[in-house]
């Protein structure tokens, strides 16, 4: 019994270690290769994102700025997160609490990271859709670079609370936990501030720029079908239907991202505590939003698919392949 007992222990050797997470050897494997499959197809399918976009000269506008920010997140949750979260569901986490805590940290940060792309590309449709005279003076190639970098400025402030009161609580040699755990503790106020303003807050912007969108998008397909469509709007006042597709399409990428992530902070703001083995389901649910992303781009858009033929192909290594035709 001694020896069972010491098995079930993260460290037998500490009376305070937690207990290893024991499951069936088929649903253990089965669990865990679903979990790998998902992490390699967000890295794989980000990666593909991200080399068309740099690459091809046609797809460097704008708004593929913005998918392209939102893709290196997405690579970058599929790279480092989910391997992570790989680990922690095995039941004992042997990397230390300072990792643990710089781990959920950066959890923090590249959500915070998904929301402000998703808000800066909601920002961009509305732009395009209700004031396409004014889209290219205002929305310009270094104001979106800007907003890109003081959203990962934001976003890097936000996560840093997280590391500051781990650091406040190591200083006063605390461990309310078991040895083995991944465990972060932090108050209601740090959870109602990022429940604020990871996602209460960014759903109401969206959610009341896409329904103008969707007003505007509605109003300007009665009056192509009306005959007086020529007296009450000129060429350069209508937003192009590529735009008005783009809107769409981006709508179904922040409607997908607000349903994966609805069940992660409405947890967080059930619990006292956060801990990370205790979102497991909910926060993988979240995760896989980043693997979902480019296979809605595959879905929608033609030139993603070209430009993964062009990818498979190797044509890309010729010269001049950036300037190829894909739209």
């Amino acid at each position: 019994m001694e020896k069972l007992e010491e098995v079930d222990l993260c460290f037998p050797q500490l009376n305070t270690s937690c207990r290893k997470t024991v499951r069936p050897q088929f649903e253990a494997v089965s669990i865990c290769s679903l979990q790998f499959i998902v992490a390699f197809l967000t890295v794989a399918l980000n990666l593909l994102v991200i080399i068309s976009i740099s690459h091809f000269r046609q797809l460097h506008t704008n708004t593929n700025i913005l998918v392209l920010s939102l893709a290196v997140t997405d690579f970058l949750v599929g790279l480092l997160q989910m391997p992570i979260e790989i680990i922690l569901d095995q039941g004992c986490w042997l990397l230390g609490d300072f990792i643990c805590a710089a781990n959920f940290s950066l959890s923090y940060l590249l959500v915070s990271v998904s929301v402000g792309n998703l808000v800066l590309i909601s920002v961009d449709r509305y732009v395009a859709i209700c004031d396409p005279m004014f889209y290219y003076t205002k929305v310009t190639l270094s104001r979106v670079q800007m907003c890109i970098c003081l959203c990962w400025l934001f976003s890097a402030v936000h996560s840093s609370w997280i590391l500051r009161d781990f650091v406040k609580r190591q200083q006063q040699n605390s461990h309310d936990f078991c040895y083995g755990d991944c465990v972060v503790a932090i108050t209601y106020a740090q959870v109602a501030v990022d429940f604020v303003v990871t996602f209460l807050g960014p759903f109401l912007i969206i959610t009341l720029l896409y329904i103008r969108v969707f007003v505007v998008a509605v109003s300007q397909a009665r009056a192509m079908r009306s005959q007086i469509e020529a007296v009450t709007l000129s060429e350069t006042e209508k937003p192009k239907k590529s735009e008005i597709k783009a809107a769409r399409i981006l709508g179904v990428v922040v409607f997908v991202f607000l349903l994966c992530s609805t069940p992660y902070y409405f947890f967080s703001i059930a619990s006292e505590v956060n801990t990370i083995a205790g979102t497991s389901v909910s926060l993988w649910l979240l995760y896989c939003n980043s693997c979902l992303n480019p296979l809605i781009y595959t879905y929608f858009y033609p030139w993603f698919r070209k430009a993964i033929q062009h990818i498979f192909t190797l044509e890309i290594l010729k010269p001049g392949s950036c300037e190829a035709n894909i739209l």
